[in-house]
């Protein structure tokens, strides 16, 4: 349950028996998409190395309880996950080693506002392809922006963002894009209305307290993403304050590179998430 009486879903993958744990690895999912489906591989890849993968889908995404497609609230998206996870690094197993958040566009989005509310909880962040501020080619003009500011008030739960085919955007292969349609439970219909300017309105208070971010830093992002700007990521490298910090950017890279590029360039970005983690644990 969260605070809003709402069943959350929770998974983990832990190293196989008698490898010892290296770290803590708390994922938050983008925006439609859950911690199932496409992650199952990217949570199996990182627990064979070592670490401790956890995720929840957020309230209204995956096979967690809430309006499919609904985030009433950023900040209380944003709570929940600290609240969930708080219970998740109390166990056993968390005991005594890094804690580090992994957060995927929206995920990015979350992740950082996870660290800003509570910045001496985590060893370090990776942020894929963040939600930092959106596209401007994703982003409605103005004067629609405004109407649906103010629908938003008066129909939050509407579908009435114009629609855009983030798939053509996000996957490169044509092969894992074509497998996108069987994730029958990540939510693809048009974006509701509260959902839209909540994702707007984060974006915006992350861009005025990005000097805030301190903690130990790797931003991965693919140069030719269409739906996160990779100049947003730039700008979030060189005005964080964290004194380790890392970008890396990769050329042709769509939106997602962890799950929807050719499998010899997602073993590359792999390769930099685990040497990153492995570089700031204790052996």
């Amino acid at each position: 349950m969260n605070s809003k009486g709402l069943e959350i879903f929770c998974k983990a993958w832990l190293p196989r028996k008698g490898v010892r744990l290296k770290g803590i690895v708390c994922f938050c999912h983008g925006y439609g998409d859950t911690c199932t489906f496409f992650f199952e591989g990217i949570a199996k890849i990182i627990a064979a190395s070592g670490y401790g993968v956890y995720s929840i889908d957020h309230p209204g995404f995956g096979l967690s309880e809430g309006l499919h497609g609904y985030i009433p609230s950023f900040d209380e998206l944003v709570d929940n996950f600290i609240e969930r996870f708080q219970v998740i690094k109390e166990r056993s197993e968390a005991s005594g080693v890094p804690h580090f958040l992994l957060g995927q566009s929206m995920g990015g989005a979350v992740a950082i506002k996870v660290h800003l509310k509570r910045p001496s909880d985590w060893d370090g962040i990776i942020l894929v392809a963040p939600m930092c501020k959106i596209a401007e080619n994703v982003k409605p003009p103005p004067a629609v922006l405004k109407a649906l500011g103010f629908l938003s008030n008066v129909l939050p739960k509407a579908k009435l963002f114009p629609e855009t085919d983030l798939a053509d955007l996000a996957f490169r292969d044509p092969r894992k894009k074509k497998m996108a349609v069987y994730n029958v439970i990540a939510y693809s219909d048009r974006m509701r209305l509260r959902t839209g300017m909540e994702l707007l309105k984060a974006t915006d208070d992350i861009e005025r307290q990005i000097e805030m971010v301190s903690s130990p830093l790797l931003v991965l992002h693919g140069a030719a993403d269409k739906v996160t700007d990779p100049a947003v990521s730039k700008f979030l490298y060189e005005n964080a304050s964290s004194k380790d910090k890392t970008l890396k950017l990769y050329p042709e890279g769509y939106h997602c590179i962890l799950e929807g590029e050719p499998d010899e360039r997602i073993s590359i970005v792999f390769d930099d998430i685990v040497s990153w983690l492995d570089s700031r644990c204790i052996h």
